[in-house]
């Protein structure tokens, strides 16, 4: 069983920046970003596939936030930059989705098996 350990969130204000971590047990190839607002349901922000550094960026994330591991391929991160009140929500780290790694933001969160515990950023206006 893989354990992922997310961190780094907290408070702040609109156009404000944080960085999330998220260190994982052993290298994994596949890892990524998910979000979740209240109510609302999980939405994807970013993978990137360990060993060669290629990221996928939904949307919300694009221009404003850069996914990146370290070379062990174990801890992630998520630079956010730019936070709008709208990216409010708990953060959780992912790991190793069913299908390829460049579909894991896109499908569904469902069938991806290994989960952070979340880490809460809120933006204020």
């Amino acid at each position: 069983q893989v354990r992922l350990v997310d961190s780094g969130g907290g408070s702040v204000q609109a156009g404000g920046s944080l960085t999330l971590s998220c260190v994982a047990s052993s290298r994994r190839n596949c890892m990524g970003w998910f979000r979740q607002a209240p109510g609302k349901q999980r939405e994807g922000v970013a993978s990137i596939w360990t060993p060669t550094g290629s990221a996928t960026y939904g949307d919300s994330a694009k221009g404003r936030f850069t996914i990146s591991r370290d070379n062990s391929q174990k801890t992630l991160y998520l630079e956010m930059n730019m936070l709008k009140p709208s990216d409010t929500g708990v953060y959780y780290c992912a790991a190793d989705p069913s299908g390829p790694c460049q579909e894991m933001i896109g499908g569904n969160y469902r069938n991806i098996r290994n989960w952070g515990q979340g880490t809460q950023v809120t933006v204020s206006s």
